[in-house]
């Protein structure tokens, strides 16, 4: 009978342990550590990423993919490039008052509008600066220059608008409904939104710079503001439409509209406030968007523009500004004035960065370097552009308005 209870006390012992044992792994033990992948250093690898012209769309997946590169994770792409002797790069300042639509002619001379005095101004070798007319043009506006010859449309707060050929003296008024207007390359033609009263009026249209020759290119209707007009360097493109097929909340198609009904290809963007800059060569447009994923901040992209090649090649440059800011040097490299902090929602509201400094990069297009520019003092750049010799860069400051130069 002892046997009997001995053998039962043990048989009772092991089937607690067993229990317990079991109730431990289940409640209290520990997972076993596992070991992460290896990361190898390498490139980033966009190829797979659906270009534009494939019109891939894919609804059930957020288009704000994490497989786009982030500006933040792109750092290794900065470089520095200091002038001789580890100095910062001199800037000179050409004029000292406010002076508004400056612009460079084939002959490689700035025009300008001084605001001060109301006349129009040209810098010639040497910085230095002449009058293009003795006439004055009080309250000048805006000013779209011709790239060939020295015409130009001059608008005034009124919306009063007149073609002034400085050359000649001609001076023509055009339609007050007549806006935005942009040049052909040879400065032969302008395009041009004719803006009436009522929507079936309203129409992308292109003539000779004084009015005359007028044509009708596209119906506006409803979407005037939706339209940009910017005449391409290679004359194949007069206006960028952002009237294409809806693709959600950050995603939008933007068409690219001809003089003559073309049915080009269109380009996808990642992002709202579409602005853009072309190439010298129209191949190419750098625009800039924003969108949830960057933070609402403008970020810079690039892609091929003309042609079967519309839509392809598009990439972020990991730069966190707007296009109008930047200035092609030549079909590979462009310079940006990037401010040196942007808030959350900028693109929104670009005016929060009107006080922010500006850094200036040149981008390498081909493999997204950037090299930043160091210079002397302290600019919050307004305008920007290359010199005809593509050696000197050109911008003036959002405070004191005046011209300054940078030997690149």
């Amino acid at each position: 009978m002892d046997k009997k209870r001995v053998f039962a006390a043990i048989i009772f012992v092991i089937l607690v342990g067993i229990i317990g044992f079991f109730l431990y792994r289940l409640f209290f033990a520990q997972p076993a550590p596992q070991t992460p992948p290896t990361l190898t250093e390498g490139t980033i690898d966009i190829t797979d990423f659906p270009q534009s012209d494939e019109r891939v769309f894919d609804e059930t997946q957020d288009p704000t993919s994490s497989d786009l590169p982030f500006s933040d994770t792109r750092d290794d792409l900065t470089s520095r490039t200091p002038s001789v002797g580890e100095e910062p790069a001199r800037i000179r300042q050409v004029v000292d008052t406010r002076i508004i639509s400056p612009a460079v002619d084939n002959r490689g001379n700035v025009r300008f509008y001084n605001q001060q005095d109301g006349k129009f101004y040209t810098v010639g070798p040497n910085d230095t600066v002449s009058a293009l007319s003795s006439e004055i043009f009080f309250n000048a506006e805006k000013i779209t220059w011709s790239p060939t010859t020295d015409e130009s449309i001059i608008e005034y707060p009124d919306q009063s608008k007149i073609y002034y050929n400085f050359d000649t003296g001609k001076q023509v008024t055009l339609p007050k409904h007549w806006e935005e207007f942009s040049f052909s390359t040879q400065g032969d033609k302008i395009a041009a939104k004719s803006v009436g009263l009522s929507p079936d009026n309203r129409w992308l249209i292109t003539s000779d710079p004084d009015g005359r020759n007028t044509k009708r290119v596209e119906a506006l209707g409803e979407n005037g503001n939706k339209v940009t007009v910017d005449w391409s360097p290679n004359n194949q493109v007069v206006a960028l439409s952002r009237t294409g097929a809806p693709l959600g909340a950050e995603r939008q198609e933007v068409l690219l509209v001809g003089q003559h009904g073309e049915n080009f290809r269109s380009l996808v963007v990642e992002g709202r406030d579409f602005r853009s800059k072309w190439s010298a060569d129209g191949k190419q447009l750098v625009y800039s968007v924003f969108n949830s994923r960057n933070g609402f901040r403008p970020e810079l992209w690039v892609v091929n523009a003309e042609g079967d090649n519309i839509g392809t090649g598009r990439r972020t440059l990991g730069v966190n500004t707007w296009a109008d800011k930047c200035t092609f040097q030549d079909e590979r490299f462009v310079f940006c004035a990037v401010p040196s902090s942007l808030e959350s929602g900028s693109g929104f509201q670009p005016s929060l960065a009107d006080t922010t400094a500006d850094n200036i990069f040149r981008i390498d297009l081909q493999t997204g370097l950037r090299s930043l520019i160091d210079f002397e003092g302290s600019h919050i750049v307004d305008t920007i552009f290359m010199g005809e010799d593509n050696d000197t860069l050109y911008f003036t400051d959002k405070i004191g308005g005046d011209l300054l130069r940078i030997d690149i």
